[in-house]
């Protein structure tokens, strides 16, 4: 990875910082956005930039002020999502908002990505490669996430589409799906301030299994994998969904 430039999203916590830090330590330019980052950040000294990947033409500019700055961009993990829980029947914005972030989100920075990605390959630059950050959750039904499961479903089927389509460039485009993972995130649903036992052991009441590895992810154990599908120890691998969750779907 060193000398490549690299886009995060979703970079201000959690999964996001933490590849943007283990990208970071191999020698990467790492650029970071985040919804919550300044409009001002100078990218080049590791700020985040404010971008909300809900709109398109804010994408596309953000992404030029990015190239501007550290040059190039060749890679991306795209980790900028949102979690919201609730009944399949409540008629609430949960289905909006998780849509418009996760899936439409993610439409807009990888399709921003796949097309400036083709341009460069057909200029002879090295193929550009695409990581999404997806959830189990997206072919594991949920009690109490059917907007974030559907959201995250329609996520990781447009990148593989993708990346069927920007094979042909070279342009490797691959998913890793996440199980439950140590981020304030995770935290958030949670009442008390650490329910993690009760998550390894899992729930019957609302058919869930636990971890068959006993333990929660850590945001680097999540990295560490987005850092391979990256780099050129995965050059052929392309359209794969990689599950990280210690076993907790039993690789379904």
């Amino acid at each position: 990875m060193t000398g490549r430039s690299v886009l995060v999203t979703g970079a201000a916590g959690g999964i996001g910082a933490a590849c943007a830090r283990v990208l970071d330590s191999v020698g990467a330019t790492v650029a970071r956005w985040d919804l919550t980052g300044d409009a001002g950040a100078d990218l080049g000294s590791g700020g985040t930039l404010a971008v909300d990947v809900t709109d398109a033409d804010a994408v596309a500019a953000a992404w030029d002020t990015t190239e501007r700055a550290v040059g190039p961009i060749s890679v991306l993990v795209h980790a900028a999502g949102v979690l919201r829980t609730g009944s399949g029947t409540d008629r609430g914005d949960d289905w909006d908002v998780c849509m418009a972030v996760n899936a439409t989100g993610t439409r807009n920075v990888a399709g921003e990505a796949g097309r400036r990605f083709v341009t460069a390959a057909a200029a002879g630059a090295q193929p550009g490669v695409i990581v999404g950050v997806s959830s189990n959750a997206a072919s594991t039904p949920r009690t109490a996430m059917a907007a974030y499961g559907a959201s995250k479903a329609a996520a990781t089927a447009y990148l593989r589409s993708l990346g069927l389509e920007l094979a042909p460039h070279g342009i490797r485009c691959n998913i890793v799906s996440p199980g439950s993972t140590d981020t304030p995130m995770l935290r958030g649903m949670w009442a008390e301030d650490d329910e993690s036992a009760a998550v390894v052991a899992g729930d019957a009441a609302s058919f869930r299994l636990g971890i068959p590895l006993r333990r929660i992810a850590r945001p680097e154990d999540i990295a560490q994998t987005v850092l391979f599908l990256c780099s050129d120890a995965a050059r052929h691998v392309t359209l794969h969904d990689l599950r990280v969750d210690g076993g907790a779907t039993l690789d379904m």
